[in-house]
C-alpha cells in the first residue's frame, strides 16, 4: 500500500519542476513512510511514497522494464502478481524483483491498455511509456484505491492518491463546485467522478484513461462493470459449499506478506466470516482487533469477544471516547473533501489500534453490497411489490396525499413510519431509493440552502447520480438493482473511501477479501432469493457460516459500525456543535439558510427531533472550509454564489 502523484506535460516536453513534484510526494507520506522515489525526464514526473509489504528489499518504485522506457508507480495489491510473472516470463520478459507491481510493467509490454483486465487485487497505477508517448491511469473494478486528476490550463496533467497531493499544486484552481456540495448534503459524500473541485475528477472503478502527448484530452474508458447474469442456477447446498471455498481462496491469496497480519473483528458476520477462514488458515493465532463504545446500543465488542475467543486470536479492544471532539478537524484534513460518515471516528480508531501489533490488516468490508445485508434492500424490495403493478400516475396523488396526511414520527421503529412508506410508494423506484439513502432529503436540503445558492444549481439534483447508474443497471429485479447502485455508489464513495483513508492515516493496508471481483461476479449472478428471502438478508452467507460461527453472531440484528450522534450532540458535544454550525464559518459562505440551521440545532438538541447526522454531516462541511479551504473560505465560498 502505497501513494503516488505526477505531472505529465500533454503538449510537449516542459520541464517538470522537481521541487513541486517533491512537495506533492510529501503531501503523502502517511501513505509510505519507509521509502520515497522519483522519476523525472521532459514533459514528465513520477512520484511515490513506499508502504513495504512484498519484496521489502528490491520493490522500491518508480519501477520499470527492462530498458527503462516503462515506468509506473502503484498504490495496492496485485494478489495474482506470482502467476502472471510465470506468464510473462514465458512469453519472454525478464523480471528482476519479487513485487506484484513490476507484473504492472510487464502485462502493459504485453497486453496493453487490457492489461488491467489480467489484475485480481485492489490497485490504482499511473504507468509512462516513453516509446509512445502515453500516460495511462488506471483503477481496480471496486474502488478499493483511490486515484484522482486534473488537466490545468495549458495542457498539463496532475494525479496523485489523494486530493491533497493536487491541492500542493499552485496552477490547480480551487473553485468549490455547487454540484459537489448538493451531492455531499445528499449522500454524505461526493460520489465518483466529480470531485468537490470543480475541473478535479476522481477516476471511476473499473475504468481507465489513455492521454497520448499531443492529442486532445481524453475520457475514461469503463473495463469492467458487475455483470448481475443470472444463468444456471447451482442449489442452495451447492451454492454454500462453493462460498466457503470462494471466501477460503480469497482470505488465502490476501495472506501474501512480508510483515505482521491481522484482521478487523467488530462482531458482525462479515468481519467473523474473515477472521474464521484467517483461522483456518493460519498457523499461528489471528491477531484481531475491535472498538467498543460506552453506549451499549452501539456496542458489538461482547460479539466480537465471542468470535475471538471460539478462535483464540489475540484480540486487542480500545473505547471511543466520546469526548474526542478534536478528531473532527483530523478527520477533515483526511478526507480533503467533506465526508460525513460518522463510523469514520471508530474506524479511525480500529485502524490506529491494529498498527500498534501489525502492518496489514483484513476487513469485512463489501458484504452487506455483495450478499445482500442492508436492511434498506429489505424495505426496498417490499416496496417494489406495491410500486411495479401500479402507474407512477396513480400512485404520486394517491400515495404522496396519504403521506402527507400521516403525521411524521421519525422517532419511531421504521414499521411504524408510515409516512415515510406512504411518500416512498409515491415516487419512482430510484427516487425511492435516493430518499432512503439521502443523509439530507429533498425537503430538507431545500430549507437548507438559500436561494441564492440554489440558483447555481440550475435545477441539478443529487438523484441524477443515482438515475445515471439505473440507465445501465444490467438488472431490473428489485434487489440486484440496489445492490448494483450501492456497489457503483456507497461502497466506492463511503466505505472504500472512509477506509483507505483511516488506514493510510496509519501507515496500515487494509485488504478486502469479501470484494474479490470472481467472488463479487459470483454472488452477483446467483438468484436473489439466496441472499434475502423472508426479511432475512445474507441468506446464503448465513447458512454457508453455520459450521464456523454461533448462531447468537449470524442472526443477531444488525447494528453497523455507528458511532450514538444524538446522545453526543444533546451531551459532551452539545457546545461544540452549536458553534460550528451558527458560527462564522457557514455563515459567511452565503450558500446556508441559518435561520434553518439553527432550528435543526435547537430541536435536536431541545429532543424535539434526531438531527444527529444533519448536524454532522454540517460539522464536517464546516471542518472541510476551515482545515482545507483555510483563509480562502470566505472568498470561495463569496465566488460560487455570485
Amino acid at each position: 500500500m502505497c501513494g503516488f502523484a505526477g505531472i505529465f506535460d500533454g503538449r510537449g516536453r516542459r520541464d517538470i519542476d522537481r521541487r513541486l513534484l517533491e512537495r506533492m510526494n510529501a503531501s503523502l507520506f502517511h501513505r509510505g513512510p519507509d521509502a520515497g522515489g522519483l522519476h523525472l525526464e521532459p514533459g514528465l514526473g513520477l512520484a511515490h511514497r513506499r508502504l513495504s509489504i512484498i519484496d521489502l528489499s528490491t520493490g522500491q518504485q518508480p519501477l520499470y522494464n527492462e530498458d527503462g522506457s516503462v515506468a509506473v508507480v502503484f498504490n495496492g495489491e496485485i494478489y495474482n502478481f506470482q502467476e502472471l510473472a510465470r506468464e510473462l516470463m514465458a512469453c519472454g520478459h525478464t523480471f528482476r524483483t519479487h513485487s506484484d507491481t513490476e507484473a504492472i510493467v510487464h502485462g502493459w509490454e504485453q497486453w496493453g491498455t487490457s492489461c488491467v483486465t489480467r489484475f485480481r487485487g485492489m490497485f490504482a497505477f499511473a504507468l509512462w511509456d516513453r516509446n509512445r508517448e502515453t500516460l495511462f491511469l488506471a483503477r481496480d473494478r471496486l474502488g478499493v484505491k483511490p486515484l484522482y486528476y486534473a488537466q490545468l490550463p495549458g495542457g498539463t496533467w496532475i494525479f496523485g492518491s489523494e486530493l491533497k497531493a493536487l491541492l500542493v499544486h499552485p496552477r490547480l484552481p480551487r473553485e468549490i463546485d455547487p454540484l459537489a456540495v448538493e451531492d455531499y448534503f445528499a449522500y454524505g459524500y461526493v460520489p465518483e467522478p466529480r470531485s468537490i473541485f470543480r475541473g478535479v475528477f476522481k477516476l471511476s472503478p473499473g475504468c481507465t484513461l489513455t492521454q497520448k502527448r499531443g492529442e486532445p484530452a481524453s475520457e475514461p474508458i469503463e473495463y469492467w462493470d458487475v455483470p448481475f447474469n443470472t444463468g444456471a442456477s447451482p442449489t442452495e447446498q451447492e451454492a454454500g459449499e462453493e462460498l466457503i471455498g470462494r471466501l477460503r481462496e480469497s482470505v488465502k491469496l490476501r495472506l501474501i506478506s512480508d510483515v505482521p497480519l491481522g484482521a478487523f473483528l467488530s462482531g458482525g458476520v462479515d468481519s467473523s466470516a474473515v477472521v474464521a477462514m484467517m483461522a483456518g488458515l493460519a498457523a499461528e493465532p489471528v491477531v484481531t482487533c475491535s472498538i467498543s463504545f460506552g453506549d451499549p446500543a452501539f456496542n458489538e465488542s461482547a460479539y466480537a469477544r465471542t468470535v475471538a475467543e471460539r478462535y483464540r486470536t489475540q484480540h486487542h479492544v480500545e473505547q471511543v471516547d466520546p469526548e474526542d471532539f478534536s478528531l473532527v478537524d483530523r478527520l477533515a484534513t483526511m478526507y480533503d473533501e467533506p465526508f460525513a460518515d460518522s463510523s469514520a471516528i471508530p474506524t479511525y480508531r480500529v485502524c490506529e489500534l491494529a498498527r500498534k501489533t501489525v502492518k496489514v490488516a483484513l476487513s469485512g468490508d463489501g458484504g452487506d453490497e455483495s450478499f445482500g445485508g442492508y436492511r434498506r434492500y429489505r424495505w426496498h424490495v417490499n416496496e417494489e411489490r406495491v410500486r411495479s403493478p401500479l402507474p407512477l400516475q396513480l400512485r404520486q396523488p394517491v400515495f404522496g396525499l396519504l403521506g402527507w396526511l400521516y403525521p411524521k414520527a421519525d422517532w419511531a421503529p421504521r414499521v411504524f413510519r408510515a409516512k415515510s412508506t406512504l411518500e416512498a410508494l409515491a415516487r419512482g423506484s430510484v427516487e425511492a431509493y435516493f430518499h432512503s439513502v439521502s443523509v439530507l432529503h429533498d425537503g430538507m436540503r431545500r430549507e437548507l440552502f438559500n436561494e441564492r445558492f440554489r440558483s447555481e444549481l440550475q435545477g441539478y439534483a443529487a438523484v441524477e447520480v443515482l438515475k445515471r447508474h439505473a440507465a445501465r443497471a444490467p438488472s431490473d429485479h428489485p434487489l440486484s438493482f440496489v445492490q448494483y447502485l450501492d456497489l457503483k455508489t456507497y461502497l466506492v464513495g463511503d466505505i472504500n473511501t472512509k477506509v483507505d483513508r483511516a488506514s493510510m492515516a496509519h501507515s496500515l493496508e487494509v485488504r478486502e477479501p469479501l470484494m474479490d471481483h470472481p467472488l463479487v461476479e459470483w454472488m452477483s449472478s446467483l438468484p436473489p432469493a439466496f441472499k434475502l428471502r423472508n426479511g432475512q438478508g445474507k441468506v446464503l452467507l448465513k447458512k454457508a457460516l453455520e459450521p464456523y460461527l454461533p448462531a447468537e453472531i449470524l442472526y443477531r440484528p444488525k447494528m453497523g459500525f455507528a458511532v450514538p450522534l444524538a446522545q453526543w450532540f444533546r451531551g459532551p458535544l452539545r457546545e461544540p456543535v452549536r458553534k460550528a454550525v451558527l458560527g462564522p464559518v457557514l455563515a459567511e459562505t452565503g450558500w446556508f439558510d441559518m435561520n434553518y440551521l439553527r432550528r435543526l440545532v435547537e430541536d435536536h438538541q431541545a429532543g424535539r427531533s434526531d438531527y444527529g447526522t444533519p448536524l454532522w454531516t454540517l460539522l464536517m462541511f464546516e471542518s472541510f472550509l476551515r482545515n482545507v479551504m483555510g483563509a480562502q473560505v470566505t472568498h470561495e465560498a463569496r465566488a460560487v454564489g455570485d
